[in-house]
């Protein structure tokens, strides 16, 4: 990608770290020089991209994208419009067709400073074919990563480069926490792998196409992807809950910041 607008992306997410909107207690950073509204002016829309996570599925709550947008707008005293055209359900072939095929979608992206991505984890859904067997899965990240290139090459050229790629993975693919060691170790075992395995080419992805990737294991699962994510986590298991999709927030504005 060959003109991302890395400046403003990095300045938002040194101002997210300070604001007090979410009320949850933020990553601890070095201290940076705080940014000024005026760096923010050209931030005006944000658009996301992808599955049940960033549309807010089972949260009750305002989802990251919104988060995200309410913090760089309390900053830059300006309205920043979240356009949120994430589908529950939505596999990464699906997102690739939203952005040839629908007009409203291309518009949102088009007229964006900032997109966020966070698809995948629906191509790899625990299955009864599969069941706990790697192998079976592994056989779909060809597929996955040859998606999410398009996606993110489809981005480029309806913002003529001129956009900040956030590209975000997954804690796990599957169920986490405890609703994951309710099904054995065989199945968490299993769900641990493929997800790491999405979550290294989601990585790969986004490095080779100027973006950047959400570490969102070592968000809800620690640097060493070993804590307990369950306080995280709605009912279902699934998805992220209020406290989850704050943590998403912060895990967005760490990761700019460590390339400040």
């Amino acid at each position: 990608m060959p003109s991302i607008v890395r400046v403003s992306a990095v300045r938002i997410a040194v101002v997210l770290l300070f604001l007090p909107l979410t009320g949850c207690t933020r990553f601890l950073l070095p201290l940076q020089p705080a940014a000024k509204a005026g760096d923010l002016k050209e931030v005006t829309r944000l658009t996301a991209l992808g599955d049940s996570v960033p549309y807010g599925t089972a949260c009750k709550c305002i989802p990251y994208p919104r988060l995200t947008a309410a913090d760089i707008s309390h900053v830059a005293r300006h309205s920043v419009k979240s356009m949120n055209d994430s589908v529950p359900g939505y596999t990464s072939e699906q997102v690739m067709d939203q952005l040839e095929t629908n007009p409203a979608v291309q518009f949102h992206v088009a007229v964006s400073q900032t997109v966020l991505v966070e698809v995948g984890a629906n191509d790899v859904h625990y299955s009864a074919k599969c069941k706990t067997s790697v192998a079976c899965y592994d056989r779909r990240l060809a597929r996955i990563r040859h998606n999410l290139g398009a996606i993110a090459n489809r981005v480029d050229r309806l913002t003529g480069g001129r956009v900040t790629l956030v590209m975000l993975d997954y804690w796990n693919v599957w169920l986490g926490g405890q609703y994951a060691a309710e099904h054995g170790q065989a199945y968490v075992d299993a769900s641990h792998q493929v997800t790491a395995s999405v979550s290294d080419l989601i990585r790969r992805v986004a490095v080779a196409h100027g973006g950047y990737w959400i570490d969102l294991r070592n968000a809800f699962r620690g640097p060493t992807y070993s804590y307990d994510e369950t306080q995280f986590l709605a009912p279902d298991g699934d998805h992220p809950n209020a406290a989850g999709h704050t943590r998403i927030e912060q895990a967005i504005a760490k990761t700019l910041a460590l390339h400040a």
